[in-house]
């Protein structure tokens, strides 16, 4: 192990980076890709790298400029990454305690802080009870110290030890104890960073029911409610109980980057529920929204429900025409009606960096689709005309860009 050379270790040095978060993000792929692909054929070594990356990290880009989020995001997904290949390394204690400790000094030497995030993997990273239990007994007088002492006081304490002392506690079984621990900070108020561990240790007891209510009672000001939800429903599911998890929690927990990814997160948890229910579910959830799910229904087939969506609330005219070009040919009746609601839209006056282009690509579209659904192209024409009609002033620059196409 010690005589392999990392490429990544070199252009991590002290201060490696300037302001700009784009260059370091691209070092932080490079290096788990050459991690990963060490993995295949050394899995000790990829996680000696590992922990060598974790150790490095922070001094190479204390200088970046964090407040896009973009290089935090990084780092969190470096960590998810890098935590499975560490912990299921196959090495001796003494090797494993060696990379606790280094990683360890690595957390408390980052002020930023971008490690913390590894701390609710400690447990994880202990591989063993016995390890985890070890650093529990470490951690947890310093932290009963601490909160005892808050709550005497009213003063805030904080410890970079405290996420890692609760995650070794739940690693090692040692529930009743994490449950009495978390108990005392609660001297101010209930965050649920600290109460999802005993959250957790419920469940694994097998109190489920405890468990959900412990979580409902974290609920407050500034609460993650989201988090707090996907935890109910993922004891639910777990449990067996798939239709009481989505009526409770299913729509509250999942908020993905877009509303496709959405509605396909909560069709892939709950496979057994009618794609038409989930997608009723989510419109009701945001009423006057509903042309924002139009992605949604028509990527699940739901091309009638689709279109319905579309012409209830404002869609994407982009996502519309794209519709309108890709099913032309194949449901070219959903496509005209797709591709009328783009050009609608358009000349509204919605959409984003809306060119000539658009426009004429919209109409290229929906003609095709007319000719394969046999509308002539007469009425198709009459059609768009009234269309630009209705929107007088927004649309003259949808009729300018198509005055010579619709020519009596």
């Amino acid at each position: 192990m010690t005589t392999y050379k990392w490429q990544f270790a070199p252009r991590f040095r002290r201060n490696a980076f300037g302001w700009k978060s784009d260059t370091p993000i691209q070092r932080i792929k490079e290096a788990l890709a050459e991690i990963k692909a060490v993995t295949k054929k050394d899995p000790v070594l990829a996680a000696e790298g590992a922990v060598l990356f974790l150790e490095k990290l922070v001094p190479a880009i204390e200088q970046v400029d964090s407040s896009s989020g973009g290089i935090g995001s990084a780092v969190n997904r470096a960590i998810e990454t890098l935590v499975p290949i560490i912990s299921k390394a196959d090495v001796g204690r003494a090797v494993r305690e060696k990379w606790l400790d280094r990683l360890f000094e690595a957390l408390q030497d980052d002020d930023m802080p971008y490690l913390e995030y590894l701390g609710d993997f400690w447990g994880e990273l202990c591989a063993t009870p016995d390890i985890a239990a070890k650093w529990a007994d470490y951690l947890s007088p310093t932290l009963t110290t601490m909160w005892d002492h808050c709550a005497r006081t009213g003063e805030y304490g904080y410890s970079k030890g405290t996420i890692p002392c609760l995650s070794a506690l739940y690693a090692a079984g040692r529930h009743d104890e994490l449950l009495s621990l978390v108990a005392k900070s609660g001297y101010r108020h209930k965050s649920w960073h600290y109460r999802v561990w005993g959250a957790k240790a419920l469940a694994a007891q097998g109190k489920r029911a405890e468990a959900i209510r412990y979580a409902e009672e974290s609920k407050g000001l500034n609460a993650p409610l989201a988090a707090i939800a996907q935890f109910c429903e993922g004891v639910l599911l777990a449990s067996g109980f798939a239709d009481e998890a989505y009526a409770r929690y299913a729509l509250e927990a999942t908020y993905a980057t877009t509303n496709v990814a959405t509605f396909k997160a909560i069709v892939k948890r709950y496979p057994g529920k009618p794609k038409e229910t989930i997608l009723g579910d989510l419109v009701a959830r945001q009423p006057g929204q509903e042309g924002k799910r139009f992605a949604a229904a028509k990527d699940a087939g739901l091309f009638d429900l689709a279109i319905e969506l579309a012409n209830r609330s404002p869609a994407d005219p982009k996502t519309l025409i794209r519709a309108a070009r890709d099913f032309a040919d194949e449901r070219p009746t959903f496509a005209v009606a797709a591709g009328m609601a783009g050009l609608h839209y358009l000349a509204a006056g919605y959409g984003y960096d809306i060119t000539s282009v658009d426009v004429q690509d919209g109409y290229a579209a929906v003609m095709k689709a007319a000719m394969a659904a046999n509308i002539p192209e007469a009425t198709m024409k009459t059609s768009l005309r009234s269309l630009i009609e209705m929107n007088k002033v927004s649309g003259d620059f949808v009729g300018r860009v198509l005055a010579h196409k619709l020519k009596e």
